[in-house]
Parts: C-alpha cells; sequence; structure tokens
C-alpha cells in the first residue's frame, strides 16, 4: 500500500500543494519552519484521522482561513482509494473513502497504516503513562476494531463514573451500575494488551539488538493492577478513596509500559544514544508487527532524525530502505545534497521537493 498523491489546502502554513509520489522515496528539503513536518502530518491525517502533533482540529487551519482539506489516493494491488478529510471552523470533520462519508472516524483506523519517527517520540520516555497508553492503543487499534471499540466505552463510563464522584452526594448504587459496565471492559482491554505485549517484545527486542550490535540489555514491561486483581476487585478497595478524592484511582486507565535497560530505568539511567536506539527500535518494531498482522506495508514517516541520529543508526535505516524492507518511506531533511546523494548512491528511485514557506516544488 502507498500513497501516489497528496493534495493540501490550508492545512498549517501550507496554502496548496498537489504533489505526486514516488512508491519508494519521497524527500521533503528545506530549511526549518518552511512546513517540511506539516507534510508528514498530513499523510499521518489521512492514517489516523487526526493530526500527530495537534489533536486540536481547528487549530491546524491555516491562520485567517476557515477550512482546511487534506485528500490522498492511495494505492493497494491494483485497488485505488481516495481519502479526503475536510474541516470547516465550528464544524464537524469530515472524513471519506471513495466519497463515502464515515458515521464514525475510528472505522477508518487500520485501512491505511502509517509509522512515523520523530525527534518528538522522546516524550515516550520523558512523559508519564498516558503518553505511553495512546502509543499502544493506538497501535493495538490498527488490527483490532473491537479493542477500540471497548476502549472509547471504557473511557466514556470513567468519564462518568468520576463525574458522579465529584458529586458529595455519590449514590453507591449507581457507582455499581457503572462499575458493572466498566469491568467486563476493563478485563478485555486487559487481556488485548497482555497478548499484544507477549507478540510484541521479540520483535522489538530483535530490532533493538540488531540496531545496538547486542551491547545491552533492554526490556519493555506491561504494567497493570489487574495482573493481581480484577476490575471487581479494585473498584471494591478503592471505593471509599475514590468517593474522597473525586475520581476513579485504579482501572486500565492507569496502566503503564515500562522501558529499562540493564534493569534500570531508560528515562534515567539511558544515555541519550541508548534512548534514540529504544525509540527507532520501538516504531520499527511497531511498524514490523503492523506488517505481520494486517499482511500491508505501512508507510514509513522519518522526520528530521538524520540530523539526530549518528552514522550508525543512520546507515542501518537506510540498508533497510536499500532492500525495500520499508516499503514506501517519506524523508524531511534540512540539506539538499546529503539523503538525495546517498539515495543516487544505493540506486534508490526517489522524488525530492524543496519546501519554503509552505511552498513545494519538485527538484527531480
Amino acid at each position: 500500500m502507498y500513497l501516489s498523491n497528496l493534495s493540501l489546502l490550508n492545512f498549517k502554513n501550507i496554502s496548496q500543494a498537489d504533489l505526486e509520489l514516488s512508491n519508494r522515496v519521497n524527500c521533503f528539503l528545506g530549511d526549518n519552519g518552511q512546513g517540511k513536518t506539516n507534510l508528514l502530518d498530513a499523510i499521518y491525517h489521512l492514517s489516523y484521522t487526526k493530526s500527530f502533533f495537534n489533536s486540536i482540529d481547528s487549530q491546524n487551519v491555516m491562520f485567517d482561513e476557515s477550512l482546511y482539506v487534506i485528500q490522498g489516493a492511495v494505492k493497494s494491488n491494483e485497488d485505488e482509494y481516495k481519502l479526503y478529510c475536510g474541516l470547516k471552523k465550528s464544524e464537524k470533520k469530515i472524513f471519506k473513502k471513495n466519497k463515502k462519508i464515515y458515521k464514525k472516524l475510528a472505522d477508518h483506523i487500520g485501512f491505511f497504516p502509517v509509522v512515523m519517527i520523530t525527534p518528538y517520540d522522546i516524550n515516550l520516555i520523558l512523559e508519564g503513562g498516558e503518553t505511553r497508553r495512546r502509543f499502544f492503543d493506538a497501535l493495538i487499534a490498527q488490527f483490532d476494531k473491537n479493542y477500540l471499540f471497548e476502549l472509547l466505552q471504557y473511557n466514556k463510563l470513567l468519564k462518568q463514573r468520576n463525574a458522579l464522584l465529584k458529586t458529595n452526594s455519590s449514590s453507591v448504587d449507581l457507582l455499581e451500575v457503572y462499575d458493572a459496565q466498566m469491568i467486563e471492559k476493563a478485563q478485555s482491554i486487559h487481556l488485548s494488551r497482555k497478548n499484544f505485549i507477549d507478540e510484541f517484545i521479540p520483535i522489538f527486542n530483535k530490532f533493538y539488538q540488531d540496531i545496538s550490535s547486542n551491547k545491552e540489555r533492554v526490556h519493555l514491561d506491561y504494567q497493570s493492577a489487574l495482573h493481581e486483581n480484577t476490575m471487581k476487585e479494585l473498584f471494591i478497595q478503592n471505593r471509599a478513596k475514590d468517593q474522597l478524592i473525586g475520581h476513579t484511582s485504579s482501572g486500565i486507565h492507569r496502566d503503564d509500559f515500562l522501558f529499562s535497560i540493564n534493569g534500570n530505568q531508560l528515562k534515567k539511567f539511558g544515555s541519550q544514544g541508548q534512548q534514540k536506539t529504544y525509540l527507532i527500535a520501538l516504531k520499527l518494531a511497531k511498524f514490523e508487527y503492523i506488517k505481520l498482522k494486517k499482511n500491508v506495508t505501512p508507510v514509513l514517516l522519518l522526520d528530521d532524525i538524520f540530523d539526530k541520529l549518528d552514522d550508525h543508526r543512520v546507515g542501518y535505516i537506510l540498508n533497510l530502505i536499500e532492500k525495500n524492507n520499508l516499503g514506501q518511506t517519506f524523508i524531511t531533511d534540512t540539506s539538499k545534497e546529503k539523503i538525495p546523494q546517498i539515495l543516487a548512491n544505493l540506486n534508490i528511485e526517489n522524488n525530492l521537493f524543496w519546501v519554503e514557506n509552505g511552498n513545494t516544488s519538485k527538484l527531480n
């Protein structure tokens, strides 16, 4: 599966663009702040129905404009699909596949898989459990529609339960009604996460060992209160506490995924190089996992990573591209010569685009 065309109107700083794309490698080149990353974000939008960087849709509309439109042509074997995402300020976002509007945006997730590697991935290490849960939830949802449905329903019930707990006279009977609905969904979500991590860890470990040349031992551990207790037991144990503090203190919404190296917390004890290697392995494992589960090669977006990585890590990724193990790949870089010269030396088919002040022009 690959993107053959990308058209934008008033998306962030890009007033208009219409790009014909290579099915191998496409490079967006230009100085910082010109709009290269916005082009990648538009592609991400066509996969996840939202921005990678800003979840508030109205803030992705170009300044002084009233709407944005993203369109793309996706080819898979002999089939072609037209994707459309449009938003008018103060109106509901519209997402279409072959002119048919999705009633629920969640129904599109997983159709056009995309994996982005960006310097912002460091937030997976530095920030709290919610960031890591979002990452893994989005991955599991790519191939498990029931998981996404259960998760959305659980979060909706959690919001309602928390609203009830904030009242001074929260009814135990009504709490038990919410509890009963949440228990079944929590057990299902926990089991899906547990089964996923068991399958994912060997893939992740292989990528890390390949990139690091077997120098360190890394771990990825799924932490959940449901390992030791049922959701029903957690509700009973924490009911008085929840009523006192006004929110649900325990459950699958508090799960975390712990990153460690040589038995120590990666955030505190991992060097910058080790953290970068961990994140690249994590993202490439995500790519490979989607490829195996869906029998579809995702599109890979590499945002400004070649300026941030050492030659060994760059060489590893380029070797994967050369072998065509990564399918269609998009690269942003500030140099007009470096990446194009490498691709030419490796005889890799590519399209080059220069991006300046939101305007995109083809170089080759």
